[in-house]
């Protein structure tokens, strides 16, 4: 008889299947079958895709989730009713197959008689309503309403929740014509005008990466932060599945205001724009950074300039979420800064006498993550060429510009100096679960003259994950500024490393 699992890896697609008393994800992968434990995979956060249709469709899973949720601990019902159970993690197990087939397209899904069999189950029930829900999202946006009626006839025919259908068509608002991305409220530096934001010439800054999951790890690591007593939280980008208006709120406002008493520190909160805070049409992301401070320390647009009192340091925050779009549409594409934009951190820099610390969301520079697309010869340039071009720029003042913190992959990487810069810091791994089957710091095959990590900085591993971590930066009035950075092993927060930011 042929396993579940041996389907899966035959055909090329996701599915749960029990090994002895426990549950087990199998994630296939190109020519490899891979098992996780599903404990281990919802307790430490779920995957994310670069790909706004998909990650729309996990916010809408997601919302149901929530939904069931409150609803329990209205009613204190002991259980969520079958068909609703177990939605979110079908969806993205779901969203994964289809993930693949975007890269592969000789992978397929399970036969139909594969659902149905499954099905008998309240996981496999949850697939199928999961894998009928995506049909449903794609048929709408290509205005296939036959299709769409029909599928939606399926869902409830299979017992679905009876709210999957219309989550989905609430979520289509996050979408543009024919199921592009929606236009982004971008906020243009004219609109933003020249205003810095100042800070405290001895503050502290907590800095998190790609945080927004709203899960446990996410919230245990930002205590862990507010043990460290920043006197500012920067977060470098992304707020997940697709930075809707709920998941602002739910996964990043809710749990930064609890965990930091708010309503009575009012500590500042600055977060940049990632790709996966656009995906919705960034209207959570505008409303956002709208109410997160009060004035003066309202952040104006997805870019900002904090700047110290005494005019020693100023950071400045570049939108790089804004043109990174689907990677899957347009291989060789890279992400960049607007050119006006770009002439607003000139204009920071030209204007201050101290030196800078740049910050966003998107990498300059990577060893383990491909930017681009190779040449000819097969070769990748290990930069991306665009944002390259605006660190010369800035660079060409001949103002000190001594770091840059970025984050988007899930990853600590502290750098040796590389392409002119002494040191890129990528601190992309504050809540996202990074798997030791992929190992985040395997060096991209075919990249020319790839960037080295300082020795004995990569991230600690926990069971088969890797650890989460955070930055501190500690202005002090004279001298450097201190950076220290900091993982959760195990729910114990310890020092990763530690180094110091000279502004000569």
């Amino acid at each position: 008889m042929v396993s579940l699992t041996d389907l899966a890896c035959r055909f090329g697609w996701i599915a749960l299947v029990a090994s002895g008393h426990a549950l087990k994800l199998v994630v296939v992968l190109p020519h490899c079958c891979r098992q996780f434990d599903l404990e281990v995979f919802v307790s430490k956060g779920s995957y994310t895709y670069p790909d706004h249709i998909l990650s729309i469709f996990q916010s809408a899973a997601a919302q149901i989730s929530r939904d069931e949720q409150a609803e329990a601990g209205k009613s204190h019902l002991e259980a969520v009713p079958t068909g609703q159970e177990g939605l979110l993690e079908a969806a993205t197990e779901v969203a994964g197959v289809r993930m693949q087939g975007r890269v592969d397209r000789k992978a397929r899904g399970p036969a139909q008689d594969e659902i149905v069999t499954e099905a008998l189950s309240p996981i496999g029930l949850a697939k199928v309503c999961a894998s009928l829900g995506l049909q449903y999202l794609e048929a709408k946006l290509k205005g296939d309403q036959a299709t769409a009626e029909r599928l939606q006839s399926e869902m409830a025919d299979s017992k679905c929740d009876f709210r999957w259908a219309s989550t989905i068509d609430q979520y289509l608002r996050y979408f543009g014509p024919g199921g592009t991305r929606a236009q982004i409220p971008y906020v243009t530096p004219k609109r933003a005008g020249e205003t810095v934001i100042q800070i405290p010439s001895n503050a502290t800054i907590g800095l998190i990466g790609d945080w927004g999951t709203g899960a446990d790890p996410a919230r245990r690591l930002l205590t862990q932060v507010k043990a460290q007593r920043p006197d500012i939280i920067v977060h470098l980008g992304d707020i997940y599945y697709s930075g809707t208006p709920q998941e602002c709120e739910a996964n990043f406002e809710e749990i930064i205001d609890d965990v930091f008493e708010r309503h009575k520190t009012n500590i500042p909160v600055y977060t940049l724009a990632g790709n996966h805070d656009l995906y919705s049409g960034g209207v959570g992301y505008y409303g956002l950074i709208k109410r997160l401070n009060k004035k003066p320390f309202t952040q104006p647009a997805s870019f900002f300039c904090l700047r110290t009192e005494d005019a020693k340091w100023q950071f400045l925050a570049m939108d790089t979420g804004l043109n990174d779009y689907n990677p899957f549409t347009v291989n060789d594409a890279v992400t960049f800064v607007n050119a006006d934009e770009e002439q607003w951190h000139r204009r920071r820099i030209e204007e201050f006498g101290g030196s800078t610390v740049l910050l966003s969301h998107h990498q300059l520079f990577s060893a383990f993550s491909p930017i681009g697309k190779a040449d000819d010869s097969a070769k990748r340039a290990a930069y991306n060429p665009k944002l390259r071009q605006t660190f010369e720029t800035l660079k060409s003042l001949r103002k000190p510009i001594p770091a840059w913190f970025w984050g988007h992959e899930h990853n600590l990487c502290i750098y040796e100096p590389y392409i002119g810069l002494s040191k890129g810091r990528c601190v992309g791994c504050s809540a996202i679960p990074t798997f030791v089957d992929d190992d985040p710091y395997d060096v991209v095959e075919g990249l020319n003259a790839p960037p080295k990590l300082v020795e004995a900085t990569k991230l600690s591993v926990s069971g088969n994950v890797f650890s989460h971590a955070f930055a501190t930066l500690s202005i002090t009035k004279q001298g450097p500024i201190k950076t220290r950075y900091f993982e959760d092993l195990n729910g114990s927060c310890r020092m990763r490393y530690s180094e110091s930011i000279s502004g000569d």
